[in-house]
């Protein structure tokens, strides 16, 4: 495809945006074409992973920038109405200086998969995600042994990460969200000059909303 996604292709985005920024194909209206869907995936526009039977589209951060800069590209003549709100929203972030990223906000946590039915759970998939208490408590005890025991510390997510390998990313990455929330004692930031990002920071930046964050302070 072209640097500029089709109408159809910028309409699978404005799909994925609605939901702040990721859902399985499976639950987007209307439906994807396989065409547009890899397309948008070769251009980096999107990403993919199977999840159960379907697959979990998510915007990338190159798709919320093209996003931000194109809300009055065209759409499809059938979604007029939804063309004019765009128009409508990309003179509200002008006059405002907001961002896309800062209206979607990041996306809700995912519900917890229901038990099959008449199959019990094997004794080690008994242990659950820990709680929000606990988990902040591990991240807070990873950060402290990363830096010697001190506090107002740089700690790169990329060591954190290695340092709580035994947490899946999605379990990391809701104690993360929650320090983003809201965290009186902690905080996320980002390197000051992006260049100085390898491979390997980048793919543990915590993105939610397309905005990636690479470092975790926690104060005294």
């Amino acid at each position: 495809m072209s640097e500029t996604p089709t109408p159809k292709q910028a309409l699978v985005l404005w799909c994925l945006l609605g939901r702040c920024g990721t859902a399985l194909q499976s639950a987007l209206t209307p439906k994807i074409a396989k065409l547009d869907r890899e397309a948008l995936l070769k251009a980096g526009y999107v990403e993919a992973r199977r999840q159960g039977r379907s697959q979990r589209l998510t915007v990338t951060d190159k798709g919320w920038a093209w996003a931000g800069a194109h809300l009055r590209d065209p759409l499809p003549p059938s979604f007029r109405v939804l063309q004019d709100w765009l128009e409508r929203l990309h003179g509200h972030l002008e006059a405002t200086g907001g961002t896309l990223a800062d209206l979607v906000g990041p996306p809700p946590p995912e519900p917890e998969p229901e038990p099959a039915l008449k199959r019990p759970a094997p004794k080690r998939a008994a242990s659950k995600r820990p709680t929000a208490k606990a988990l902040r408590a591990r991240i807070e005890s990873a950060y402290l042994a990363l830096t010697g025991g001190e506090r107002a510390k740089a700690v790169r997510l990329s060591a954190l990460r290695e340092k709580l390998a035994d947490l899946d990313r999605e379990t990391l990455d809701a104690g993360l969200a929650a320090i983003l929330r809201g965290d009186a004692t902690a905080r996320l930031s980002q390197f000051s000059d992006p260049k100085s990002l390898d491979a390997a920071e980048r793919a543990a930046a915590y993105a939610p909303a397309g905005e990636p964050f690479h470092i975790l302070w926690i104060q005294s």
